[in-house]
């Protein structure tokens, strides 16, 4: 039995009004944990099982439909979520920042200006790609494109709803925050093969800062995986799916923003840091470094590096909605609108925490990631160890 099953039945037996009424939600909640954690060690239907037996071939088909099936998951989420990126990136974004600072934005073109999107996609895709002289050229060429391909690898564990997961596998957990991590050469390369100064100085900051967020991170990510049992990404969302306690007839679910809410603050904050929000925006600092890693691209390039911004604030949420917030679970709508309403909330912090928090200097920012949040998440970690230890 899982720890987390333990603290599902003790919350349940807090709950029960007499000693019989006790017992039966034991037996009752160790059922639904057990059956639970059944369905998640099944792994569920990923989306080319599902997909081969909608059209017949069944759950196993040959390796060829299975790759195929798979490039066909595959292009329907990068579509989902580069068409998000697009949305938050280019309108999203200045209506959100004119709503925290009294402003109006973009409303000229079209309703509610939404066709700005079409005007500045064709506007910054059909500018030049201007090569500066004496760039690393390879470099220069290939960091544009690990930025977003980094984002668009991690949502393949992402378990987005009913047979919308591309992979299950058991070690998705690692997977992630392995694919995200590409990100971190991608801005390190652009900065050192920018030949410029500036830039030079956004892709150390980039560094120096992912390196210092990324530990505290995964650790406070991991005392989820001490409460879990598993690192399959499916069945930490279906531990998540049982009744915490119930108060007045209404059900708290037992997501781990519940279980461990420090450990939710402690990993919205580190996340701020890793997609590069403020106050912790210094890779960019407009005011000290004009663009950052991004000074010298334009055109497709900057289009690129700029999408790879965003996807990654998305990839952010998705994995704060899977560890912390139950995946797509919710009530009447499918799993996937649950999951996009729980990813644009996040997004919506961060844009919030853009408005309203002044940038830190790159010294403190540094200091508050390995004095601060690294030392914080092992405690974290250690105390979340010890209650489960305590509980099982």
């Amino acid at each position: 039995m899982s720890p987390s099953e333990v603290l599902f039945q003790a919350a349940n037996a807090t709950n029960a009004t007499n000693g019989t009424a006790a017992n039966a939600t034991n037996a009752t909640g160790a059922a639904n944990a057990t059956n639970a954690s059944a369905g998640g060690a099944a792994g569920g239907s990923t989306f080319p099982e599902t997909l081969s037996q909608f059209l017949g071939f069944g759950a196993n088909p040959d390796p060829g439909l299975q790759l195929l099936f798979g490039l066909v998951g595959a292009s329907l989420i990068a579509t989902i979520f580069l068409t998000l990126a697009a949305f938050a990136g280019i309108w999203g974004k200045r209506k959100i920042t004119a709503a925290f600072t009294d402003r109006i934005a973009v409303n000229r073109v079209g309703p509610f200006g939404l066709l700005i999107i079409v005007a500045d996609a064709v506007r910054l895709l059909s500018k030049e790609v201007i090569i500066p002289d004496s760039v690393d050229r390879p470099a220069f060429d290939i960091a544009p494109f690990l930025v977003p391909f980094s984002a668009i690898l991690g949502f393949a564990v992402i378990p987005l709803g009913t047979g919308l997961q591309l992979a299950d596998p058991e070690t998705g957990f690692v997977f992630v925050f392995a694919a995200s991590s590409i990100a971190s050469l991608g801005l390190l390369m652009s900065g050192y093969a920018s030949n410029n100064k500036y830039s030079f100085l956004g892709g150390l900051r980039a560094l120096a800062q992912n390196i210092a967020y990324e530990i505290p991170l995964i650790v406070t990510a991991a005392s989820v995986v001490v409460f879990a049992g598993t690192l399959r990404m499916s069945e930490i969302v279906a531990m998540q799916s049982e009744a915490l306690v119930t108060i007045a007839g209404v059900s708290l679910p037992s997501w781990f923003a519940f279980v461990n809410p420090f450990a939710f603050v402690l990993f919205l904050v580190a996340n701020l840091a890793e997609v590069g929000r403020n106050p912790f925006d210094t890779p960019e600092a407009p005011g000290e470094l004009v663009a950052g890693y991004m000074t010298e691209y334009s055109g497709a390039y900057f289009v690129l590096l700029y999408l790879g911004e965003f996807l990654h604030i998305f990839l952010g949420g998705a994995i704060i909605a899977t560890l912390f917030l139950g995946g797509p679970a919710g009530p009447v709508l499918p799993g996937i609108v649950w999951m996009l309403i729980k990813i644009l909330a996040v997004y919506l912090f961060t844009q919030w925490a853009r408005s309203a928090i002044p940038r830190v200097r790159i010294d403190q920012l540094i200091e508050i990631g390995w004095k601060g949040l690294l030392v914080m998440s092992f405690a974290n970690l250690v105390l979340t160890a010890i209650i489960v230890g305590f509980i099982a």
